[in-house]
């Protein structure tokens, strides 16, 4: 399977998680050393395992996007290992409207995820008056 299969099966996951809060399927896709680099606290900066993959994710679901985060993909780019997706977003984060852009990368390992990056836009929330 290619590279761009593998991580366009692990994002539709990865868009079902972050809709639902249902992670499993996308967490079986993980290495055992997966590692992640995010813009944000609390999880900024690198970060390296399944568990705290699990964390992280557990977190976006349960603390940000509770009612759930929508992507729409405008873009897939890749090279031999990597694989971009840029999206826009639409939610409510911490309960108050949210939409933005942003570009995921997961780093492919034969049919795993062994990385995953994400470049935010600015993040807008709109004010709900």
């Amino acid at each position: 399977m290619s590279n761009i299969a593998v991580a366009t099966i692990a994002f539709d996951y990865f868009s079902h998680g972050l809709a639902s809060g249902e992670w499993h399927d996308f967490f079986k896709m993980l290495t055992e050393d997966f590692s992640f680099s995010f813009p944000v606290a609390p999880f900024q900066g690198h970060n390296v395992g399944q568990d705290k993959a699990k964390q992280f994710f557990n977190y976006v679901s349960q603390q940000v996007f509770t009612t759930g985060l929508f992507l729409t993909v405008e873009r897939i780019t890749s090279n031999e290992n990597t694989v971009v997706f840029e999206v826009k977003s639409q939610g409510l984060m911490f309960d108050k409207p949210y939409t933005n852009q942003a570009a995921i990368s997961f780093d492919v390992r034969g049919d795993r995820i062994c990385g995953y990056r994400e470049y935010l836009s600015v993040i807008y929330i709109k004010d709900a008056d």
